[in-house]
């Protein structure tokens, strides 16, 4: 047996509705937060640039660069790729809106923190900080309220009655 709805039929709609979370009065999509966007753009960045660092990789590979192990080889190209491709996918669905998006972004920027922090004290200075402050700025905008509140919805599908 299905409950009759807690809300009158003229209410707002609630985080359960059709329409979700997500939608003002009048059906139209809200709005995305400026903070949401920046952490999207920082993840989508990131995936571009783990694609372009698989490309370059595929072409050393494929132009006979030596190797220890060549199936070791294509085995960490085949991991960048994924990577990259599960980053555009925390981009896109961050922006969206989806709850499960904050802790996969997250985990992210650690990644890129234990990478950044190395290169940083380690001379390259200009590398460490490309990979720090973008990764410190999204870490921020994470935890920040607007964030947090956009990033709710649950990819449940729509109730049957």
């Amino acid at each position: 047996m299905s409950r009759p709805p807690a809300e009158p039929a003229g209410s707002a709609s609630s985080p359960d509705s059709p329409d979700g979370p997500d939608h003002q009065d009048g059906g139209r999509p809200a709005a995305v937060p400026g903070a949401a966007k920046v952490v999207s753009l920082v993840a989508a960045a990131e995936a571009t640039a783990l694609l372009a660092a698989a490309g370059w990789y595929a072409y050393e590979l494929v132009s006979g660069s030596p190797v220890l192990s060549f199936w070791g080889a294509v085995f960490t190209l085949g991991l960048l790729l994924a990577f990259s491709a599960w980053l555009f996918a925390v981009a896109v669905f961050l922006y969206r809106g989806y709850r499960w998006t904050r802790a996969a972004a997250l985990v992210a920027q650690l990644f890129v923190l234990t990478i950044g922090v190395p290169a940083l004290t380690s001379g390259l200075v200009l590398a460490g900080l490309a990979m720090l402050v973008p990764a410190v700025v999204a870490i921020v905008f994470l935890f920040s309220n607007k964030v947090i509140n956009h990033a709710s919805r649950t990819g449940s599908a729509p109730p049957t009655l």
